[in-house]
């Protein structure tokens, strides 16, 4: 653990990552995934993003390198690959939190004299969740997908074109992941079906990296809407191009599916080999055993989004709006993990 050299009261902490290397989910991009905006408006605090000297917006290979070499830069102490199993104490100030990890993971814990029923286990003052979404995937329930004997994979998992190749698609999502990989493509697949509940909603084409980084900064602020404000889908190039001359356009949802396809509400039938669904995600928080989620999350209080109403000692960050506005980019998570560390040293100061 490493004491926080910023603070005249010395602070210990330490990170526990269940990945093997670092950089988080932006090690599954795949190959064509970039940035909506430029390195200069997608930065963590402290340290800018290096330039991208490649055409478009940085690559997800280039956020990975940063946020590597932005860990090493701090010397930031985390432990990996340590899989968190569960957490003890919640709701009860007289007990300590406990962070019952997997031993198999976690090289730091010996199970012969750090163990709770076979589980590793480290005593904290405060713990701060910020795990994401991306391990936890949404998927939606439609009649007959069960039956359906093509493939079907999530966003999560998609790692480019070239295993679709010659297949008939269907792609479902109105959201940047659904453009962009339909966008990916409708040059190799054989057919290509593009499924959204509503009618694409397209940000303005001229809204470029600047405008995206200052709908974010407002939102940060509590100053607006932020970029969804804006439309759903960042028209990057490759969806601009699709769009405008590869005939990209969407259709409405299917309403079941069959052994060999799918069918409309209008009749219509496609026969279909794989489906890749770009439905979003849901906060991963499967280790907070037993902490109510009225919302689907738990509940954070209004004054400080970062803080659990149940126990102060419990926080999150990076979930998206429910505890912080931005809170889920890189230009917007600066804030609500400021928030987070004065709240820590609050705490730890009374």
């Amino acid at each position: 653990m490493r004491l926080n050299r910023r603070r005249e009261v010395p602070l210990s902490f330490e990170v526990l990552d269940e990945r093997d290397h670092p950089g988080g989910a932006w090690q599954d991009g795949w190959p064509s995934l970039e940035l909506f905006s430029p390195a200069a408006y997608s930065s963590l605090p402290g340290w800018p993003m290096p330039p991208w000297r490649g055409p478009g917006n940085p690559s997800a290979a280039h956020v990975r390198d940063y946020l590597a070499a932005y860990e090493q830069r701090y010397d930031l102490p985390v432990r990996r690959p340590v899989t968190v199993t569960g957490l003890s104490g919640v709701g009860d100030p007289s007990a300590p939190l406990v962070v019952a990890t997997d031993p198999a993971t976690d090289p730091a814990t010996d199970p012969a004299t750090d163990s709770v029923d076979g589980m590793g286990q480290r005593s904290a003052r405060v713990v701060v969740n910020a795990t994401g979404s991306w391990r936890r995937p949404f998927w939606p329930t439609v009649p007959g997908m069960r039956e359906f004997a093509g493939t079907q994979q999530h966003t999560a998992a998609y790692a480019g074109p070239s295993a679709y190749s010659g297949k008939r698609v269907l792609v479902v999502g109105g959201g940047n992941s659904g453009a962009q990989i339909a966008a990916d493509l409708l040059p190799v697949a054989r057919e290509l079906t593009w499924a959204t509940q509503r009618p694409p909603r397209y940000l303005p084409d001229d809204v470029d990296g600047r405008a995206l980084f200052e709908a974010a900064t407002r939102a940060v602020a509590g100053d607006g809407g932020g970029v969804a404000g804006l439309g759903d889908i960042v028209a990057v190039p490759s969806v601009r191009h699709a769009r405008d001359h590869l005939g990209l356009h969407a259709t409405s949802m299917p309403v079941r599916f069959t052994e060999t396809g799918a069918t409309w509400s209008d009749g219509t039938e496609r026969p279909l080999d794989a489906v890749i669904w770009c439905t979003g995600f849901r906060p991963a928080l499967g280790h907070l055993h037993g902490v109510p989620r009225p919302d689907g999350h738990p509940a954070t209080t209004s004054a400080h989004p970062v803080v659990s109403t149940l126990d102060e000692r419990l926080l999150f960050v990076g979930y998206g709006d429910w505890c912080g506005p931005a809170s889920a980019t890189l230009i917007g998570v600066g804030r609500a993990a400021k928030d987070a560390a004065a709240h820590v040293a609050m705490l730890i100061d009374r």
